[in-house]
């Protein structure tokens, strides 16, 4: 059965006649017009699924820059509708615009039936999809709070999704098991976006109203395990001066997440598998039980199941929150998602830091996209941010970006200017584990800074409670 509603705006009458012809024979309905002129009043009207929008009306001006006014008018207006982007000119840049401003895709002419049929196909489900997410999230209590949250959405706290395959099966998945109760492991490398996608989960589930609650396993000191997760009770120990409710109680009705749990310590492992079972904390100090009503969520990226051959996991705990497992795909088999994450990335700091930088040239898009991303998106992250910082224009360039080492690349300025030379790592970083990679990398910066605990974990972006655990980790 033929389902969905397409509204095309295209001036060339030829382009719209072909049009005409093929798409009603797949979708339910099929709208055209000529100019975008009538293009909201046809909206409100039609309420498309999807609008496949030409890039360019003024006869002999390519520039594409109506068509990227009409997308963003669009996307202000009429958020749940996706916009396809049409145009006879492929220019990556012009691409790379308006997929930051919000299209769903971009189709060249002339156009392959079959592509433009799928991608249409696509931007109808999504569209649905948004209005479904909408419509849940509107019978829900407002005014809810986080105690996850960083401040105000800059939208560097909110998960991308990208369009790849990769990402595109993930999202279907976790749509399925977020509005259940199931506990979740996220599983991933570094910087791959685990606390993002555990917001996400929390963000559509039923439980969205109440608070999450985010603990660092990494960061939490052995002696205060119990008196963290579980609370205390006043007096039960020299520093109590007053009852504290711990992680569980602060988030009954809600969500807790418990980031890096392959760093608790195999003693305490048992008392964590407890409380799991009988959903009640005994506080540190106290004798009767405490129910609480909680949904976990878990991440790590180490492996667990070697943990457990290897008798560092305790295999009944494994099972316990491994219940429904999400593995997010490293960065550099979601090619797709760079370049509009760096754009992301590059208003974001434009923004925070009063800089001009609204874009990048060619051939920094070239290098980002060639870039392994060992470090994935907050290297790619970190990247931008120093990138949006010594820029000089609107445009970032090549000279502006400077690589990780451990993506086997680096930019070395040199005296004479802001050349930019960029150096391959060499094969040998290959043949390395991702733990290998890890101690160099901390063991060079600790030699860089001289021991200086405070500045190594700022230059590695993680915690000191994490640098510590690391550092015994790998007897540094």
């Amino acid at each position: 059965m033929k389902k969905g509603k397409i509204l095309v705006v295209d001036d060339n009458a030829g382009i719209r006649s072909a049009l005409k012809l093929l798409l009603p024979l797949h979708f339910e309905q099929v709208r055209l017009l000529s100019s975008p002129s009538g293009l909201v009043s046809g909206i409100t009207e039609f309420n498309p699924d999807a609008v496949l929008l030409d890039m360019n009306f003024e006869r002999d001006i390519n520039t594409g820059n109506e068509g990227l006014f009409w997308l963003s008018e669009m996307k202000r207006r009429f958020p749940e509708i996706q916009v396809v982007l049409f145009t006879a000119y492929a220019d990556i840049a012009l691409a790379v615009e308006g997929m930051k401003r919000g299209a769903f895709d971009f189709i060249v002419k002339p156009w392959d039936n079959d592509k433009l049929l799928k991608v249409l196909s696509d931007a109808c489900v999504s569209s649905w999809q948004g209005r479904e997410n909408r419509h849940v999230q509107g019978g829900r209590t407002s005014g809810s709070h986080s105690s996850c949250g960083k401040g105000p959405d800059t939208g560097e706290d909110t998960m991308h999704w990208g369009k790849g395959p990769a990402m595109t099966a993930v999202r279907r998945f976790v749509e399925k098991i977020a509005p259940t109760d199931a506990t979740v492991l996220i599983t991933g490398e570094n910087g791959t976006g685990k606390d993002l996608m555990a917001r996400e989960i929390h963000r559509f589930s039923r439980r969205s109203a109440g608070p999450m609650v985010c603990v660092d396993m990494g960061a939490i000191t052995e002696t205060l395990f119990e008196s963290e997760l579980f609370g205390h009770v006043k007096g039960a120990f020299t520093d109590a001066r007053s009852d504290h409710k711990g992680k569980f109680g602060q988030a009954d009705g809600g969500t807790l997440f418990l980031d890096e749990i392959g760093n608790i310590p195999l003693h305490l492992q048992s008392k964590l598998l407890r409380v799991l079972q009988s959903r009640a904390v005994v506080p540190v100090g106290g004798s009767v039980p405490v129910p609480v009503d909680i949904r976990l969520v878990c991440a790590t990226n180490m492996d667990l199941e070697q943990m457990v051959r290897e008798g560092r996991f305790r295999e009944d705990l494994y099972y316990r929150i491994n219940t429904m497992q999400v593995k997010l795909p490293p960065l550099r088999d979601r090619k797709d998602e760079i370049i509009p994450l760096a754009c992301r990335f590059t208003d974001i700091f434009a923004a925070k830091y009063g800089r001009k930088a609204s874009g990048m040239d060619e051939k920094a898009m070239e290098l980002l996209l060639s870039n392994r991303w060992s470090g994935n998106i907050r290297e790619l992250r970190n990247c931008i941010e120093k990138a949006v910082i010594i820029s000089e224009g609107k445009l970032i360039t090549a000279d502006d970006l400077s690589f990780s080492v451990i993506s086997g690349q680096s930019s070395v300025h040199s005296d004479a200017g802001s050349h930019t030379a960029w150096i391959s790592g060499g094969s040998e970083e290959e043949d390395q584990t991702l733990d290998m990679v890890e101690e160099k990398t901390i063991r060079a910066a600790v030699a860089k800074y001289n021991g200086n605990l405070s500045l190594v974990a700022k230059a590695l972006d993680i915690s000191r409670p994490t640098l510590y655990s690391k550092l015994k980790k790998y007897n540094i």
